[in-house]
């Protein structure tokens, strides 16, 4: 069976050794709650991924935003190279969630559109979930929202075995309750075809293709393929086939379920008459027959989470009033997981309130939907776990941020801090400026910032300021971009990337450019309207933004603000106190600062590991020289495509970078070639 194994030149040290043992000795002791208090730069993802190797548990590591999400698994697939490191966010682009307003009879129908490559990752992470232990998932709050039943997840699953017998309607078939879609004209992900004796099958959470081809009713051989241009990339004994949707629910239960759903119906119709609420009876009675129609033909329906209370069986009854029978949590991510997983909540302070505040904000709006007939009460099912329900659903949790907050240290066990960086880097200095002239001053730091080769952050209140002051830079020849939640969000994670490559020098931002980020090249953190106390300039944001810049050796923030407020005491005095230990350390042990240097990847590198990943559950990538011919030349066309959009889009810098990645890789090519040659000559 795989084990973790971590693979880094780095070695612990400062006071990484101490924080790693005392964790693994309080996860050993049964500590249900630890909480790890480390500044920011000091290796706390690192210390993360030497605490799952000592106890080789399956763990979740949780943080509250997308971006943040990203660079960590890309971060642990570096340190896990041959384990399986997932990545499970939300995977809409876009959710308009469904709701009524009544005081303008405003129905709004559910609309939303699906971020292909998100949804692959989705899919990819709890397949290595249900067949191995060593898998390490990186997620955002979307994996307390409801998924199907695991249970259920699994029966679906098609395991075809090269020489078996195994009628091909009967594969069709099966196919189709695992929610593919059949297709006679092009392949691609979730739909399988027909064509005589052989069925092509594009797996949700695969770019590549599977083609089953049969002698009769024995299976004769299974191909893994491109469904574009046809090449063969191997040919198995076996191939597992997972379901193309979470929500799959067998036949049986799908019939059983129909027959709950039309009971509670009835009851829900008896208490609407009675009020004298026709309307919404009738409503409620056209829109819950048509879903119950298109549940037993397809087993499928348009709002089929509304009904996960039936579809899970998880409730009885009592006294045969459904109206009360509902209301235990459905099924969600952490549910895929064995008993003995361990859960890391990254950047606590953030995340805590998000998971707690994901119940409430969904409760009013359900609760409208049901009062005017639109939805089942049972649908109040459909909905994120309370944070109560998460707590229950977790076994050991251990809490990370440079800023806990009151929970983590009321309930924690153990509190394990961590103020010294392997570096030897102090925190940023810290410097108050007037708002007076501040857009001028900020242009002189960032160009010195420039000439220097290092990056600059610029945080702003709002979304409007962060995108007026890109534009008013871009005016100065400053190469800027911004970066808030309206962007997409692997978007984002190729907007760090670019900032680090130097493709821009300055990313203005709002709230995303704070917990977690690992931009080694950013030298100043700008904080304008630094003296606007709230949520943004509290205390422990003021922290965690300067902490931006505490990756670099000349790290250095500017607070422009005309008033002291007790928030920028605080930090500047923590920050401060920091920098005095720090420093203290260095002087005794005699260490030089110096800055990290980290190779530049993000999220969509894996993205293209797992498009072109051959091995059934090979999640890392490869070196571009280990990488076959094929699929080089699939990269190359990629690239390429990637290059033209950007010169199209007019940028320039970035459509360079690109062009010297394709020069690269058509070296690689030739020397493939010429080395082929060689040894051709010498057989």
């Amino acid at each position: 069976m795989p084990v973790f194994q971590l693979v880094s030149d780095f070695k612990m040290t400062g006071d990484q050794p101490q924080a790693v043992e005392k964790l693994v000795n309080g996860l050993e002791a049964g500590h249900r709650f630890q909480t790890l208090m480390g500044v920011t730069g000091s290796g706390k993802t690192f210390n993360m991924a030497n605490v799952i190797e000592r106890v080789q548990r399956p763990a979740i590591v949780i943080t509250h935003n997308k971006t943040l999400a990203g660079q960590l698994a890309t971060e642990f697939k570096e340190f896990f190279p041959n384990n399986a490191v997932e990545y499970f966010v939300s995977y809409y682009d876009y959710y308009q969630p469904e709701a009524y307003v009544p005081q303008v009879d405003l129905y709004i129908e559910k609309e939303s559109t699906i971020n292909e490559e998100i949804d692959k990752l989705r899919h990819a992470a709890t397949r290595s979930l249900l067949t191995r232990r060593d898998v390490l998932i990186v997620a955002s709050v979307s994996c307390i929202y409801g998924l199907g039943s695991p249970e259920d997840y699994y029966s679906f699953v098609a395991t075809i075995k090269k020489g078996e017998t195994r009628s091909r309607q009967r594969l069709a078939r099966s196919l189709v309750d695992m929610q593919y879609e059949r297709t006679n004209m092009d392949l691609a992900r979730g739909k399988f075809r027909v064509l005589g004796d052989i069925v092509e099958i594009q797996p949700a959470y695969e770019e590549a293709a599977y083609r089953i081809e049969f002698w009769g009713d024995q299976v004769e051989r299974i191909l893994h393929l491109d469904p574009v241009t046809g090449e063969l990339l191997g040919e198995q004994e076996d191939v597992q086939i997972y379901p193309a949707r979470h929500w799959v629910t067998p036949h049986d239960k799908v019939l059983l379920a129909v027959d709950d759903i039309r009971r509670e119906m009835e009851e829900r119709l008896a208490d609407l008459r009675a009020q004298g609420k026709l309307l919404e009876a009738a409503r409620l009675e056209q829109r819950t027959n048509y879903d119950l129609e298109m549940l037993v033909s397809t087993g499928f329906s348009n709002g089929v989470e509304n009904y996960s209370c039936h579809l899970g069986r998880r409730h009885h009854p009592p006294e045969g009033k459904w109206a009360v029978a509902c209301g235990s949590p459905g099924w969600c991510l952490l549910d895929y997981f064995p008993e003995d997983f361990l859960v890391f909540l990254d950047e606590s302070h953030q995340t805590i309130p998000q998971l707690r505040g994901m119940y409430h904000g969904d409760m009013s709006r359900k609760q409208t939907l049901v009062d005017y007939g639109y939805r089942l009460p049972s649908a109040m099912d459909n909905r994120p776990l309370n944070y109560d329900e998460f707590l229950q659903k977790v076994n050991q949790v251990v809490f990370v941020s440079a800023t806990p907050g009151p929970f983590e240290m009321e309930r924690s066990q153990q509190v394990v801090e961590q103020v010294i960086r392997p570096t030897g880097l102090l925190d940023p200095v810290v410097e108050v400026k007037p708002t007076r002239g501040q857009i001028d001053d900020l242009i002189e730091q960032i160009r010195n910032r420039v000439q220097r080769g290092q990056r600059t952050l610029v945080t702003t209140l709002t979304k409007r300021m962060a995108e007026e002051l890109a534009d008013y830079l871009l005016e100065m020849g400053v190469k800027t971009h911004y970066l808030h939640s309206e962007i997409d969000t692997l978007q984002r994670s190729e907007i760090l990337r670019d900032l680090r490559l130097g493709v821009y020098d300055v990313v203005v931002g709002i709230n995303l450019l704070r917990e977690g980020l690992d931009l080694p090249e950013v030298s100043l953190v700008a904080i304008l309207d630094a003296d606007k106390e709230g949520f943004l300039r509290s205390s422990s944001s003021l922290i965690q933004s300067m902490g931006r810049a505490a990756r670099h050796d000349e790290g250095r923030a500017i607070l422009y603000a005309d008033v002291m407020t007790d928030s920028m005491r605080v930090a500047i005095e923590t920050t401060n106190r920091r920098r005095a230990v720090q420093r203290a350390y260095n002087e005794a042990h005699g260490i030089v600062p110096q800055g990290i240097r980290k190779a530049v990847r993000d999220i969509t590198e894996r993205v293209k590991a797992l498009s072109e990943s051959r091995a059934p559950y090979a999640t890392g990538q490869r070196q571009t020289q280990e990488m076959p011919r094929e699929e080089i030349h699939r990269l190359l066309k990629e690239l390429e495509s990637q290059m033209k959009q950007a010169a199209k889009a007019l940028e320039f810098e970035k459509a360079a970078l690109l062009r010297d990645q394709v020069v690269e890789l058509r070296k690689v090519l030739a020397l493939g070639v010429e080395e082929q040659g060689i040894k051709e000559v010498k057989r």
